[in-house]
């Protein structure tokens, strides 16, 4: 087997809602007798279904899929849902289709599932355990922590969308643009830094509680081992011993009650910071309070680790026992961690009178640890319910004190249910990240979803969404996506918009390039700026990394018409369609479609339950928009040259199409329906008829604003027209445009990509003859073909049209095409320069001739 392509969807794609791995493989391998029983042998969880697919006659490739499913489910990073598909006009080709919970793991599993398949065909031996710890410790290592996880999991139940900042890092962002919070643990973009440094200073937050009459030990900051002492003494019985900014428990000495031992005490928290407290030693229980915003989310009783014997087995044996737990794991990553066997634990044994090699008797315990921090092997249950009034309001002013918006509140007292100030109870710390697996997964009790109360602080009744639209379609992406963003800025948002040239945020350019992808729309989604997004989704960019949003409130689909054929698995216009169907599937609440494209229209039948459809047409006597209408929905539509929009038997006039500069004096239809597809999209946001209008009438497709896409210059009388069309329908609609434009003669300049099938370029060469009354062909990008390829089969097409020979010539370059076509113009012709890919080509044509006009274009080009 050969892998031949590899692609990682991290968004709904072609192949499902959720993100996958997409490989195509080669098959040319041979199985050995005996294939299947071997690879299930290896793998006997494989899916049941793997024993059909693998009988004598299937090809290798088809136990891929379901071994790297597997796999992954061995490492603990299980994905749902694959596939493996036929290549068309390949019989031993594969497209195997891969869901993922991680992206790292994932790929890994792959090149690990490709190994194991060929060595079991060839019937050789497999490290299977050695490749799959490789695979878990993989997991482990991108896997998200306990806590972030919890809150992440949490937004995305409330359908607030989720975006890991970083791979390795535990940040997020949750919601999209002006909505967005970030979330890094259980730190939020709204958590103070002051307050954070605060509660990292254990003196400075004692000192700010006492003083808003919070209950915490007495005691001090010491740097040396005379001043513990000397602290100790005064203190009125035994003492804490602690680093002053130390976390997780590290350094810390309970019941010091000898100055010996606050003397270790005090060279054990030296090793984690420079300053140590030296404090009262509250005698009690160890609690943690969750406080999020302005409410108690969790308590929990925290428990130090420890064993309970059975008569028969060491302390040491009994640890490792417990550690073997599936609940517990290293660090953050399990519900629980494994119980350290260090020097703390050898510390707290002989004070219960114990060693390591002790043998407990039957249901003894022994505490391995004198704190009970979760990060080192402690166990939880939770007591929220028993939690005082006024203890919840102490808690919750210690969080306001030291300024955090989430905190965790440790409390030491006797019994949780009395009141603090009865039992010599306090606050001890005040954390501004806590961990909250405590509260999520105790021990004992009820678990609490601490997620879902830190996402409650953070969004309140909000989804942390801003407004969306996506638009695809074959022509007309760029265009509608703009007049969208324009009216929307108009209307007072700050927005940003993708396409083909760019992204502008607030119409400054922060990328410029191709940018109608996966990570042009996460850029969009992610700047906090942003009140409104319009996202133009192409073929390619669906394709290859799948979409960058869950879902957008609407969708736009302009059309669907041969192009980029034969590229991607993409070989027929169904194939096409269900690509751009992608983009509707994923509106959650209105979806524009194109009434006169039959592939659009039948996009209707596949969008979720309660979208609404906007139909948009050119034609206002076309049939789905009447029965549309008749059943009370909503259209767009052309009457004679009045943009109306409908609402069942209500019709609106918007504005006269020929007060739109982007319809070229009315002339440019395809333009008239990008703008009715645009109106389409802001009704179903909610724009009023005038603020639709304004927009649509004040939107200028010049070369600033919209470089090529139906620039219209004047050159000596001659109007030159310059667009990116680069297939039939696109050449079609510019040529039926000019044509409407002048009664003179109309000059095409045409090339298209080079890598359009033969036959996608014969058409293009015979719709452009028919077009156009002389034709120039040139080429450009011709990506892969030898120079003259495109262009001889362009002329094919112009042939086949049968265009009169003296009309047709190839000129190359694209600015020497230029100069002959404008040759061949008189004052009142139309020249129309196709496929071209910057203005630049037009100004490098006419600076021989006509410097300041190729200055001035460039000008206003900037």
């Amino acid at each position: 087997m050969k892998l031949t392509e590899k692609r990682l969807l991290r968004g709904p794609n072609l192949y499902a809602d959720t993100p996958c791995l997409m490989a195509v493989v080669e098959d040319g391998a041979v199985k050995t007798p005996g294939f299947a029983a071997r690879l299930f042998a290896l793998l006997p969880g494989l899916a049941p279904d793997a024993a059909v697919r693998l009988a004598d006659e299937a090809m290798l490739v088809e136990a891929l899929e379901p071994v790297v499913m597997e796999l992954q489910r061995l490492a603990g990073a299980a994905g749902s849902g694959g596939a493996t598909l036929a290549v068309l006009g390949e019989p031993r080709v594969r497209r195997v289709v891969c869901g993922y919970a991680i992206e790292q793991v994932a790929e890994e599993a792959l090149r690990t599932g490709l190994a194991l398949v060929r060595a079991a065909a060839e019937d050789r031996p497999f490290d299977l355990p050695e490749a799959v710890a490789r695979l878990h410790e993989l997991a482990e290592r991108h896997a998200i922590g306990t806590s972030t996880g919890a809150v992440v999991q949490a937004a995305i139940r409330r359908g607030i969308p989720a975006l890991r900042l970083t791979e390795e890092a535990n940040l997020f962002q949750l919601g999209w643009g002006s909505r967005q919070k970030r979330l890094q643990a259980t730190i939020t973009g709204a958590t103070n830094s002051i307050a954070v440094g605060i509660a990292s200073d254990k003196q400075l937050t004692k000192a700010l509680l006492e003083q808003a009459g919070v209950p915490v030990p007495g005691g001090a900051t010491v740097s040396s081992e005379a001043e513990a002492l000397r602290v100790a003494k005064r203190l009125r019985g035994p003492a804490c011993v602690k680093p002053l900014d130390a976390n997780q428990g590290k350094g810390v000495t309970t019941n010091c009650a000898t100055p010996e031992e606050v003397a270790r005490a005090f060279a054990h928290a030296r090793k984690h910071g420079r300053h140590v407290i030296v404090e009262e030693h509250l005698a009690g229980r160890d609690y943690r309070v969750l406080v999020t915003g302005k409410k108690i989310a969790a308590a929990s009783w925290r428990r130090p680790p420890c064993v309970t014997g059975d008569g028969h087995k060491t302390i040491r044996e009994l640890v490792e026992i417990e550690n073997r737990n599936p609940a517990r794991g290293e660090g953050h990553t399990n519900i629980l961690t494994r119980i350290p066997l260090d020097a703390l634990a050898e510390e707290a044994l002989p004070k219960q009178g114990y060693t390591l090699d002790t043998v407990l008797s039957l249901g003894l315990g022994a505490d391995l640890r004198g704190n009970a921090n979760l990060s080192t092997g402690g166990t939880a249950e939770d007591v929220t319910d028993l939690l005082p009034e006024e203890t919840r309001d102490i808690c919750i002013r210690a969080a306001r004190t030291i300024g955090l918006d989430v905190a965790g509140i440790d409390i030491v007292c006797q019994d949780i249910s009395k009141p603090l100030r009865e039992q010599r109870g306090g606050i001890i710390e005040v954390n501004a990240a806590p961990g909250i697996r405590m509260h999520q997964y105790p021990s004992r009790g009820t678990p609490r979803d601490a997620g879902a109360a830190i996402v409650d602080a953070l969004f309140g009744e909000s989804d942390g969404r801003i407004p969306t639209v996506a638009v695809t379609g074959t022509n007309g992406k760029t265009t509608t996506s703009l007049l969208i963003a324009h009216a929307t800025r108009m209307a007072g948002l700050h927005t940003g918009v993708t396409t083909t040239e760019g992204v502008y945020v607030d119409g400054m350019p922060t990328m410029k390039g191709d940018c109608t992808g996966y990570h042009s729309a996460r850029s969009v989604l992610a700047d906090p700026s942003v009140d409104f997004a319009v996202l133009e989704t192409a073929r390619g960019g669906i394709l290859k990394r799948g979409l960058a949003y869950d879902r957008v409130d609407v969708s736009v689909v302009l059309n669907v018409s041969s192009d980029h054929l034969g590229l991607d698995g993409v070989d027929t216009l169904d194939d096409l369609a269900r690509v751009k169907a992608v983009v509707a599937k994923q509106a959650a609440r209105a979806v524009v479609l194109n009434a006169e494209d039959d592939y659009c229209v039948a996009m209707a039948g596949y969008l979720r339950d309660g979208v609404e459809i906007i139909y948009f047409s050119l034609d206002p006597d076309n049939p789905t928009l009447l029965r549309h209408l008749e059943n009370g929905g909503r259209a767009v539509y052309l009457q004679d040259s009045t943009l109306v929009l409908a609402n069942g038997a209500r019709h609106e006039a918007l504005l006269d199409a020929r007060d739109m500069p982007v319809s070229l004096g009315g002339a440019a239809r395809y333009n008239i329906a990008n703008a009715l597809a645009a109106a389409g999209a802001l009704t179903a946001h909610g724009f009023g008829n005038l603020e639709i209008a304004a927009g649509l009438r004040s939107f200028v497709s010049d070369a600033k604003h919209n470089p090529m896409r139906s620039n219209v210059f004047d050159v000596d009388g001659v109007t030159v027209i310059v667009d990116y069309a680069h297939n039939c329908a696109a050449y079609a609609a510019l040529a039926e445009s000019a044509r409407a434009m002048s009664a003179g003669r109309l000059v095409g300049v045409v090339a298209a990509p080079g890598d359009r099938r033969d036959a996608d370029l014969i058409d293009i060469g015979r719709v452009c003859a028919a077009g156009f009354d002389d034709l120039v062909v040139f080429e450009t990008e011709n990506r892969g073909r030898a120079e003259g390829e495109t262009a001889s089969l362009l002329v094919r097409g112009a042939q086949l049209g049968k265009i009169p020979q003296d009309t047709l010539s190839v000129v190359l370059p694209s600015h020497r095409a230029i100069q002959h076509g404008l040759s061949l113009c008189q004052p009142g012709d139309v020249l129309v320069f196709g496929c071209g890919t910057t203005i630049s080509e037009l100004t490098e044509a006419l600076r021989p001739t006509r410097p300041e006009l190729a200055r001035k274009i460039e000008a206003e080009a900037v």
